[in-house]
Formats: structure tokens, C-alpha cells, sequence
């Protein structure tokens, strides 16, 4: 070949294999930061889980079980349960809420299911192995503080995208097919418990439960920031096109795209336009949402704002098929 032709051949051969490894070298450490951003979450979310698990578990053993007192929801059914018959609270927990999460499959997904199930059963296996000590007799005490644990480890259980109770879970399949919301079906799932309790229990341990059930759901509230059963995100980013793809078709909800303008420019110039999604999410998918778009983008703006209740448009959750 021309020494001439030669050189020239290589130069371009030199720059390609420079840009191939430049763009190689890019494509690693953007799966890197994906892989580590992935990871923060599913630690951090796991952390919540066994402090849920421990801080109910203690709220249980340490004060409500040894009094003979109950709580609301698929915890107070199992305590109920346990108080009249001796039956293992551990072992309750575990098949009373088999059945609300047959419909947690359809409503939420899988991996919540999972998720949940482990969390009952780190909740179950601290019920089982770890003897708490009583810590008050004093029915008061007992009711508040009791509640208050509970409610701590529903609310961080929560934050770690589980559930150590399944009524919730029936109350979002029941709202989407009767039109009660969420609220009204577990406030009349709990009276039917009271008045159950209130039978085959006495009146005063009722009453008594009331106050355990509100203290559990004022705490669990305060724990994951009043989050409802719906939040609406607002999210600004250069890579709008790749987030819609990713809300629609890995998350299966539905998106908006909103048209505006930046509100920063120089004087005497036209501001620039940009597009805002906006999509409606289950205070359970909010985690997964931020991990994706992190992934996606690490400056994305976000806003949330709760929504007390919802109607219209598409709120159920679309089947993603892998």
C-alpha cells in the first residue's frame, strides 16, 4: 500500500478505536451508576422493613398481646384469634393475610407481593424468636404506646414498599369494584371488628382498641409523611421522551405531557420550552417511580402532591408483560 494511503488508513483507524472505547468506557460507568442507584434503594428499602418488622413486633409482645388487647385490620383479626383460642399469633399473622395478597398480584404487582410477604414473615419470625419484655400493665399506656409502635412499623414498612398488613390491599381491589374509597371500606372493616371484639371480648377492651387503632394510624401517617392512597408527580427533564417510555411501559401507569416555558431567559429573548409529565401513583410504586427516573436522569425536578381520592382516566394499573 502507499505509505501515504498507509498513514491515513490508520489515523482513521486510531480515532475509531478511540471513540470505541471512549463510548464503551461511557456505556460502563452509566450501568455502573444504574446498578449502584438500584442498589441504595433495595438496601435502604430492606433497612425499613426489619425496623418495621422489629418496631410492631415490639408493639405486639411488649404491649398489646400480654393485655389482651387488639388492634384494627388483619393484626386485629389475628390478635382476636389468639386471645380466644391460645392459637400462635406468628402463625396467624402469616395465614390471615394469605388471602389479601392473592389480590395484592392484580393491584399492585408482584414484586410488592413479595416484598410484603417477606415483611410478614421477618414479622412473624421477630414474634416467634424474640421473648420482648412487658413493658406497662396500665391499660392507657398500653393502648397508646402500643399503637404507636404498631403504627411505626405499618408506616416503615411502608417506606420500604411493603405492607405488614393486608387490609389495605383489600380496600384498593374493593374501591376500584364497589366505588367506596379507601378510607371508608378499612374505618367500616374496623367498626365490624370493634363490635365483633366488643362481644366476645368486653366493651371496655373495644373502646380500649379504638384508641390502640388510632394511635397505630396517626403514627404510621406521621412515619411515611401522610402519604394517601394516590400522589401526583410533576417531572421536568431533558430526557422526557425516555421517562414517558418508562412510566407507560415499565410501570404500566398512565402519563401527560405538558407543554410550557421556562420561566428563566434574558431579557428581550423568548423563554425556552420544555415539557412536564405528569402521572398519578400509588404511595407503593412512588419508590420504584424515583429509582427509575434517577436512573434515567439524576437532575430531574420532581414535585408530589397527595390526592385524597381519584376518578377517571387511567388508574389502573396496566399488565406489563416481560
Amino acid at each position: 500500500m502507499n505509505p501515504f494511503l498507509f498513514n491515513i488508513a490508520y489515523k482513521i483507524a486510531s480515532m475509531r478505536s478511540g471513540r470505541y472505547k471512549k463510548l464503551k468506557n461511557q456505556s460502563s460507568t452509566e450501568e455502573t451508576r444504574k446498578t449502584l442507584v438500584s442498589f441504595s434503594y433495595y438496601f435502604s428499602n430492606t433497612i425499613y422493613i426489619l425496623l418495621g418488622a422489629f418496631s410492631a413486633g415490639f408493639g405486639l409482645k411488649g404491649f398489646l398481646l400480654p393485655n389482651g388487647f387488639i388492634d384494627g385490620g388483619v393484626t386485629g383479626i389475628s390478635l382476636l384469634v389468639s386471645i380466644k383460642t391460645g392459637f400462635s399469633l406468628p402463625l396467624l399473622i402469616l395465614l390471615i393475610n394469605i388471602p389479601f395478597f392473592i389480590f395484592g398480584f392484580t393491584q399492585i404487582g408482584k414484586w410488592f407481593v413479595v416484598k410484603s410477604i417477606l415483611a410478614i414473615g421477618c414479622l412473624a419470625l421477630v414474634l416467634f424468636a424474640i421473648d420482648f419484655p412487658v413493658m406497662t400493665n396500665d391499660k392507657l399506656l398500653v393502648s397508646v404506646f402500643g399503637g404507636f409502635f404498631l403504627g411505626a412499623g405499618i408506616g416503615l414498612s411502608i417506606r420500604g414498599g411493603a405492607v405488614i398488613d393486608g387490609t389495605e390491599i383489600l380496600a384498593i381491589f374493593t374501591s376500584k369494584k364497589m366505588g367506596f374509597t379507601v378510607g371508608d371500606f378499612i374505618a367500616g372493616f374496623n367498626i365490624l371488628l370493634f363490635i365483633v371484639a366488643a362481644y366476645l371480648l368486653s366493651v371496655e377492651q373495644a373502646l380500649y382498641a379504638i384508641l390502640t387503632y388510632l394511635a397505630a394510624s396517626k403514627t404510621a401517617d406521621f412515619v411515611i409523611e401522610g402519604v394517601e392512597e394516590y400522589t401526583g408527580v410533576h417531572i421536568v427533564s431533558e430526557y422526557s421522551d425516555e421517562i414517558r417510555w418508562m412510566i407507560i411501559n415499565k410501570l404500566g401507569r398512565g402519563v401527560t405531557v405538558l407543554t410550557g416555558k421556562r420561566g428563566f431567559s434574558k431579557e428581550g429573548e423568548e423563554p425556552e420550552p420544555i415539557e412536564m409529565l405528569y402521572t398519578v401513583m400509588t404511595r407503593l410504586e412512588l419508590q420504584g417511580l424515583k429509582k427509575e427516573v434517577q436512573k434515567i436522569d439524576p437532575k430531574a425536578f420532581m414535585t408530589m402532591v397527595t390526592i385524597n381520592d381519584i376518578k377517571g382516566g387511567m388508574i389502573k394499573k396496566r399488565t406489563i408483560k416481560d
